[in-house]
């Protein structure tokens, strides 16, 4: 029998996810969709063919709930939710710093939940989808979780107690690099250049940067000694970042964002 499988609070990486299932072999009959807005609701049935539903409906009817709600927003999705949700429904969670027992206590006892952070490269179907299993969540379970964010990249299992610090690296990692090619971008225009061209430039580097690391097996430093001639650009580029603890600053910032990720767990939003 075909698995139900609803999206609740359907934004930009709901729709990615949804998107990707139908690509992925999902029938639109098989998918359900909530939005806090009508319009919204209905831009979606009329994009993708699938029903929307109220969040009730959804919790009675779907076997798969996939919340992907903004965190503050969760307690109030999850009191709607909780007379509406059977202990069989898996529950997937996409809400940064909330873990799996926020959910458990809230649903139906022995509720499987299944916490997943993705991040935005989903809508370019490049995501890094992080899964863990709450205390219910079965092997199957997580199988079902990696089959559907599967569809929109790549994913990862990792213990729950890891989360907080895969959200700082990975959830959040997009913004940082794209921090730097801003960066490098004001860079190539003081040097020179029009913005559209140091725009391509850096775009290309980072792109042919990425594949080089991913496809290498070369660590890092390996490839960075590559670029790195005696006396020469880059090393008198790598200099001037260490002066200015880069290196140092990047730590920090990752560790401020797990910090937060752990907040958003105990409700200081």
């Amino acid at each position: 029998m075909p698995q139900k499988v609803a999206v609740l609070g359907t934004g930009k990486i709901g729709e990615a996810l949804l998107s990707g299932m139908i690509r992925g072999g999902w029938a639109p009959s098989d998918l359900l969709v909530t939005a806090r807005r009508q319009e919204r609701a209905a831009q979606l049935r009329e994009r993708y063919g699938v029903e929307a539903v109220s969040n009730a409906e959804a919790a009675k009817s779907a076997d798969t709930l996939i919340l992907t709600v903004k965190p503050q927003d969760m307690g109030a999705l999850l009191t709607e939710l909780a007379p509406h949700v059977p202990a069989d429904r898996l529950v997937i969670s996409g809400a940064a710093g909330i873990p799996t027992g926020y959910f458990e206590e809230r649903l139906a006892a022995r509720t499987p939940v299944v916490r997943v952070m993705t991040n935005t490269p989903a809508l370019v179907d490049e995501a890094m989808s992080v899964i863990s299993a709450g205390t219910h969540a079965t092997a199957e379970h997580l199988a079902h979780a990696e089959e559907i964010f599967g569809t929109v990249g790549k994913t990862l299992r990792v213990p729950e107690s890891q989360q907080d610090a895969a959200t700082a690296l990975s959830g959040s990692g997009p913004a940082y690099f794209f921090f730097l090619v801003e960066a490098m971008t004001d860079a190539g225009i003081l040097l020179g250049l029009p913005r559209d061209k140091a725009h391509d430039l850096i775009v290309q580097a980072a792109i042919g940067a990425a594949v080089m690391l991913r496809d290498s097996g070369e660590h890092p430093v390996k490839l960075r000694e590559n670029v790195t001639s005696p006396a020469g650009t880059t090393i008198n580029a790598i200099r001037e970042l260490e002066n200015h603890g880069v290196r140092a600053a990047m730590i920090s910032a990752l560790e401020a964002a797990r910090d937060r990720s752990r907040e958003l767990a105990t409700g200081n939003g």
